[in-house]
């Protein structure tokens, strides 16, 4: 809701980066001799003066510099993030003096400290210094990546030979140079294997005088023997950089479908107010649309002191069922369950029917309370006191939510911590694991810290989504000290432009540690272009939100295109559930239903939309056309979407080929997913895209051999 109504230890300098590798478990590598320089000598014994002896500076750079390792959180005090088995780029700059070869590679250690296969890296772009490896844990926990950069004496010696031979240089000095590396780099493959024969046969080779030089050569530089190289490269100086804090965690905390729904709604016509056993009759059509996560708004006692009214009016009737963001009455407060749906035995009862579905229950934690919550009688210093001495109430000028008092957090918060983590471990005694935490912007950072850190400290599958449509700066430092994802601006982002601005930042850096989760629509937000687009907005944002974020949700009603305002200029909507209960008729003919159920198969079915990081953009010369693409593997999705719920736009997309793992110049079957058509399509192609009947294209590219295509119409 807006306003309120709703450590580690730092990785050790790189002056110690620099380390003697383990000659036994890799005996082909030869690590620098020294980190530090010596220290210069005393002046002589005649100087005049008693100046101390002068100490050069430690290194800070090893002797193969290892610069700017990316992803890093917060100068690494605070741990990138991944999930099991996501692919991410591990980057680093890396150079040396002069003109010799130089390497990398990066190492993974998984959270009992051992060593990974090492992942070679690749220079990005030729002449920039600029290293990177994707790399793929494949367990929860915390992890560290380490970048090791490497003098590379065979790849300098074959740069040099392959100039100087042809040019009958110093022939026999540079072939018994190259015939002795090999036997070095022979010796540190394993004894009596297949690899270390040919090394030692290129060796031979080199020094067989009976065959000309260039043959000596080419016979040093086959495939074979090259790919023998790759796995046991001869590595010299090799100089690590700190290594860098990875936590990773489970799938849910990166992608996954909500659905946010009052179980207060769910009545019958005899008891309109709904309980937690009316409204798990809801469970199997959210399940058969294909979402992952319900999302429950408070389910505690509400106040009724100040209570609001039906469109938040300030004179409440008897009737009016107040906000369930109001928390606490004499009936309890955070850890209690609102009379009204039950007991605290039917909301278990309604995660574990839940969970029967395959769904998992997310529950809205929001830190705030009514004038009757217990706290307000047993811990008033937990509240602001104004001069008259009463407590202040919370607002968000212009807005006053006299139903709620915020918590003064540093009267207390210790204490305040303490009943945090008391409550949250109360849910999940429960079966929550899952937080949908309500304005965290709004309490201090240190708090949440504290908490989430005490929380996943023993329970780290346990997630928390944080509810921040605030400033950037304090949505990333959540995202950073712990919250595993984030609400985000997308739903004010409506454009070509400020969508592929924003989802490339999201996509982006901030990927290694914000996770966003694109809701279309919320209780408190209805978007102008929702109110003025109509059905056809609804469709089209939900392509957009289900297709660029690996998460997406929406608010119940959604499917039904509920567009009404309060009053026009408002995000509010008129007879907000917030206020009220709200009965629909879940079997409206045009219901949008169809269409999210197909987008949620679609997403569970191609891998490349489960990722974020892999989000890439193409042109499409209409503005009212926006073209992206994800590919993970051999899975690749293409999207192309008419941004204009009104009219029908024609446009003529240009594809960046490489990116969707192909070459400029081919040309593919891709099957639209959405209609089950098949097209052919190549580096150019033209779209007609009408609202409301074909909003978008989603689409997987297939191969000509691919029997999925048979039968299919083309065009």
């Amino acid at each position: 809701m807006p306003a309120t109504h709703h450590s580690s230890a730092p990785p050790a300098s790189h002056t110690k980066a620099t380390k003697k590798t383990d000659q036994a478990s890799r005996p082909n590598e030869t690590a620098e001799a020294t980190e530090t320089p010596p220290a210069r000598p005393a002046e002589a014994a005649t100087a005049r003066t008693t100046t101390p002896a002068v100490t050069a500076p430690a290194t800070t750079v090893g002797r193969i510099p290892v610069l700017d390792v990316h992803p890093v959180v917060q100068q690494g005090r605070r741990p990138a993030k991944a999930v099991t088995g996501e692919t991410f780029e591990v980057s680093a700059t890396v150079f040396r003096e002069g003109h010799d070869a130089v390497a990398a590679n990066v190492v993974l250690r998984d959270p009992r400290g051992r060593p990974g296969p090492w992942t070679p890296m690749r220079e990005l772009a030729p002449g920039t210094d600029r290293w990177g490896a994707d790399v793929t844990p494949d367990a929860p926990g915390p992890w560290t990546y380490t970048v090791e950069a490497w003098s590379d004496p065979l790849g300098t010696w074959r740069h040099h030979a392959t100039i100087k031979i042809p040019a009958g240089q110093d022939t026999e000095l540079v072939l018994e140079d190259g015939a002795r590396l090999y036997e070095r780099a022979a010796a540190g493959v394993p004894a009596r294997s297949a690899e270390r024969t040919l090394l030692r046969a290129a060796a031979r080779a080199l020094r067989d005088e009976s065959r000309p030089p260039a043959a000596r050569l080419a016979a040093a530089l086959t495939p074979e023997v090259d790919a023998v190289l790759a796995r046991h490269p001869l590595r010299e100086l090799v100089t690590a950089s700190a290594p860098m804090p990875l936590l990773v965690e489970r799938e849910r905390a990166l992608y996954g479908a909500w659905y946010e729904f009052f179980p207060r709604s769910e009545g019958t016509p005899e008891t309109p107010h709904g309980t937690f056993r009316t409204a798990a009759r809801r469970l199997p059509a959210i399940a058969a649309m294909g979402f992952d996560v319900v999302y429950l708004p408070p389910i505690h006692p509400i106040g009724t002191t100040h209570r609001k009214g039906r469109n938040n009016t300030l004179n409440a009737t008897p009737d009016d069922v107040g906000v369930p963001w109001a928390i606490g009455s004499p009936e309890g407060g955070h850890d209690a369950v609102h009379p009204a749906l039950g007991t605290l035995e039917d909301f278990t009862w309604f995660v574990e029917e839940a969970a029967r579905h395959g769904l998992e229950i997310a529950l809205d934690f929001a830190l705030q309370c009514s004038p009757d919550h217990p706290w307000v009688d047993k811990h008033p210093e937990w509240f602001h006191h104004r001069p008259d001495g009463s407590i202040a109430y919370a607002e968000n000028p212009p807005k006053k939510y006299q139903d709620i008092y915020p918590v003064a957090f540093d009267a207390d918060l210790d204490g305040i911590t303490a009943e945090t983590v008391r409550i949250l471990r109360h849910w999940m005694s429960h079966g929550v694991r899952i937080f949908r935490v309500d304005n965290p912007h709004t309490k201090p950072v240190l708090f949440w810290e504290r908490v989430i850190a005490e929380i996943n400290r023993t329970d780290p599958d346990v997630l928390f989504l944080a509810e921040a449509f605030t400033r950037p700066a304090m949505m990333r430092t959540l995202a950073q000290i712990g919250f595993q994802q984030s609400y985000t601006y997308f739903t004010w982002r409506t454009t070509k432009q400020e969508l592929t601005e924003y989802l490339t930042e999201l996509a982006g850096e901030s990927a290694s540690y914000m996770r966003p989760n694109l809701f279309a629509n919320t209780p408190d937000i209805l978007h102008a272009s929702l109110q003025d687009g109509g059905r056809a907005a609804f469709a089209l944002r939900a392509v957009l939100a289900a297709t660029l974020s690996p998460t997406w949700g929406i608010y119940s009603g959604y499917e039904l295109a509920e567009n009404t305002p309060l009053r026009p200029g408002s995000e509010e909507y008129l007879d907000s559930e917030k206020y009220q209960l709200k009965a629909r008729d879940w079997d409206t003919p045009d219901t949008l239903a169809p269409l999210i159920t197909r987008l949620n198969e679609i997403r569970r079915d191609n891998p490349a939309l489960h990722r974020l990081r892999n989000l890439h953009f193409h042109h499409a010369d209409q503005e009212a056309v926006i073209v992206y693409s994800k590919r993970s593997g051999s899975n690749t999705v293409l999207v192309v979407v008419n941004l204009d719920p009104h009219h029908t736009q024609e446009a003529t997309i240009s594809l960046d080929m490489p990116q969707l793992g192909l070459d400029w110049h081919e040309s593919v079957p891709v099957r639209d997913q959405l209609t089950g058509e098949t097209y052919h399509w190549g580096r150019a192609n033209y779209v007609r895209l009408e609202p409301g009947t074909r909003p978008a294209h989603v689409l997987t590219v297939l191969r000509p051999s691919n029997p999925q295509i048979g039968g299919s119409p083309t065009r």
